[in-house]
């Protein structure tokens, strides 16, 4: 596996060398000081060109960074876009393990560029890109939630629990797995992301999908988030389902009172409630109640 020293110099030097290539700035993990690094870390690579055409047409400038296991251009996925191109993506992990996330960005349109707050300037060969901070994660802390916006995560939690429920009855393991893994676990990690910030002063990344969890929520608290993770099992899914609901309404009431919010205690009760109900209805039942 190439070296970190390896990798930039072969991205800097074919930045160099290419007329068309004016700036080159590095962002994400790489470049974090809070991040330990290890094997897994990409290269977020932007370069500043003149026209990023050219990058797109002919493609034999891929080579130059190694062979490829598997590559993705998020921006020819989906529909095709009639105006003209400015920016593109190139998402390649090479063969040796190493990832490089490229991203061409034409210079008169870098006004428009979203300054990441993890990022450092490599190469200028023209002085257009203002200089920037000191690297530091700004741009990914948590920060309170609004009014609207815990009102909004508590009720799609309790809502979308009660799918849970049905799938649960019906024995429909797939849709009770989407619920369970997509909307409700959304809710509770951005509830639990909350937390975290309050206990912080929100002044900590928990990481992207709570990767970090582990390290800043109470041993008794990560011991339950991870038994909220069953396997395909119906009555394990049931067990973590409540495990579920006791560590987002724990979390929850936390969060509104920090805020100064109103917990609604009585849609939590209810839901709760009903789905303690559809956990004993008889597989042939007539009716919900």
């Amino acid at each position: 596996m190439r070296t970190e020293k390896e990798m930039l110099a072969l991205l800097l030097g074919f930045a160099q060398e290419s007329e068309n290539i004016r700036a080159v700035i590095m962002n994400g993990s790489r470049v974090n000081p809070n991040v330990p690094k290890d094997i897994f870390q990409d290269y977020d690579i932007v370069y500043v060109v003149t026209s990023v055409q050219s990058f797109i047409q002919d493609r034999s400038w891929i080579d130059r960074f190694g062979k490829i296991m598997i590559m993705q251009t998020p921006d020819e996925m989906g529909e095709k876009v009639s105006e003209p191109i400015h920016k593109f993506t190139f998402l390649m992990q090479f063969t040796d393990g190493n990832r490089i996330d490229l991203s061409f960005y034409e210079v008169d349109h870098i006004a428009t560029w979203h300054r990441d707050s993890l990022s450092v300037l490599l190469l200028d060969k023209d002085g257009i890109i203002e200089p920037f901070d000191e690297p530091n994660n700004r741009d990914y802390l948590t920060h309170p939630p609004t009014s609207s916006q815990f009102a909004g995560c508590c009720n799609e939690f309790w809502w979308v629990s009660t799918y849970i429920a049905k799938g649960l009855w019906r024995k429909e393991l797939v849709y009770a797995k989407f619920m369970y893994e997509h909307p409700v676990r959304d809710m509770l990690i951005r509830m639990l992301q909350w937390h975290i910030g309050i206990k912080t002063e929100f002044a900590v990344d928990s990481g992207k999908c709570g990767k970090y969890f582990e390290k800043y929520l109470a041993p008794v608290q990560w011991t339950a988030f991870v038994q909220t993770y069953p396997d395909g099992d119906y009555d394990r899914m049931w067990q973590g389902l409540f495990i579920m609901c006791e560590l987002f309404r724990e979390t929850a009431k936390e969060v509104a009172q920090y805020c100064g919010y109103a917990y609604n205690v009585d849609e939590d009760e209810k839901v709760s409630a009903h789905l303690a109900h559809v956990r004993e209805l008889p597989a042939h039942a007539e009716g919900i109640y």
